[in-house]
């Protein structure tokens, strides 16, 4: 291999002339030509949003995928440009072991029957996970990583041009305070003076043209706050479609099982239905101190009338129209035609408002 010693030792003198510039001026020994106040702006801005989006982007890949050893293996099969194998999602894998053990349970059993129909919804559940990570994935997290990885390496590159080009400067600017100095304890001209005139007027050329540059380049950094917004927008747009699909699918499931227990007719007592049809879905902070029993009659409401119902389950009312309740206080209810199945009015003393039948039992 050949080498150009001369070029080598270039480099390494001009190296090593920058360092010593370097060091003075960190020490307060040289001056320090400063950079205009809209380009120091323009890096600071720049910087915030290089630190911001390595924050946004590093938390989001843990959001969507919390498994440290699976987002080590998305990185390397990233970096090494390969498709990641298509993986089955947790709530896919907890379906599909519902179906097989309401196989080897019997699917004509209450227990098999309802296993299959949750395993399927797990299933469905387990899909739109999966949607939503890959529309995640391409529409946010990669415009992300595009931008460290692409511009931002762009502009750090020239960043560390335009601080050479000032060292150069500066160190040309000492060079010619000197010669000056030289030439005024000489009394005579100097050459030095007029070699350093010139080299300080190609250093400032050259300082000047790379700032421009620089200055272009961090100032498209406002486009990149607008393609990442329009990210940020898909990504919130992703996400209410993802939870919106769940929340489908839970209704979906609720409605199924409450057939189930329908159908299993007015003689099952309410631990026979609580094995066909599993709790109610929790919607407070107490969910985990409820008891998991439903009564069949919660599913039978009257049409006229009202009757005496005891709260099963504490409930916080979520705006004016809702009444809020207490496991076990007793209230009257009854209904209004045209209202909701899934709800009742509810009155206690001078308060009145709609209550979830789910967190009723109705009495007698």
């Amino acid at each position: 291999m050949d080498f150009n010693v001369k070029k080598l030792a270039c480099d390494a003198g001009v190296f090593f002339t920058r360092a010593v510039q370097f060091t003075e001026e960190k020490l307060g020994q040289a001056e320090k030509t400063e950079l205009d106040p809209h380009l120091e702006n323009l890096l600071s801005r720049a910087d915030s949003t290089k630190n911001w989006t390595e924050k946004i982007l590093r938390q989001t890949e843990i959001l969507l995928q919390p498994n440290p050893s699976a987002r080590i293996e998305e990185f390397i099969y990233d970096k090494l440009d390969k498709k990641l194998p298509s993986k089955t999602t947790n709530a896919e894998l907890l379906g599909q072991y519902m179906l097989d053990a309401a196989n080897d349970f019997g699917p004509g059993t209450p227990y098999g029957s309802t296993l299959i129909t949750v395993g399927e919804y797990q299933k469905r559940l387990g899909g739109a996970e999966r949607e939503f990570l890959h529309t995640s994935a391409a529409g946010f997290l990669t415009p992300l990583r595009n931008f460290l990885e692409g511009d931002w390496r762009t502009i750090s590159k020239e960043r560390r041009l335009l601080e050479n080009r000032r060292l150069d400067l500066d160190i040309c600017k000492a060079r010619l305070k000197k010669a000056k100095q030289a030439e005024a304890k000489a009394a005579l001209l100097s050459e030095e003076v007029d070699k350093a005139e010139h080299e300080l007027r190609v250093a400032q050329t050259e300082f000047d043209r790379q700032a421009e540059v620089t200055r272009l380049l961090l100032e498209g950094i406002s486009s990149t706050h607008l393609n990442h917004l329009r990210c940020l927008h898909d990504f919130a747009e992703a996400q209410a479609t993802y939870f919106a699909q769940c929340h489908h699918y839970m209704q979906d499931l609720q409605k199924e099982l409450n057939r189930c227990v329908n159908s299993a007719g007015a003689p099952l007592s309410s631990h026979a239905a609580a094995a066909v049809c599993p709790n109610p879905p929790a919607t407070s902070s107490t969910s985990s101190q409820r008891p998991s029993t439903l009564s069949v009659e919660q599913t039978q409401l009257p049409v006229t009338g009202t009757r005496k119902a005891k709260v099963l389950y504490d409930y916080d009312a979520h705006d004016a129209t809702e009444l809020s309740l207490l496991a076990d206080e007793l209230i009257t209810v009854y209904t209004i035609p045209g209202m909701d199945p899934d709800w009742l009015m509810g009155e206690r003393g001078n308060e009145k408002g709609k209550v979830p039948v789910t967190y009723l039992e109705l009495l007698s």
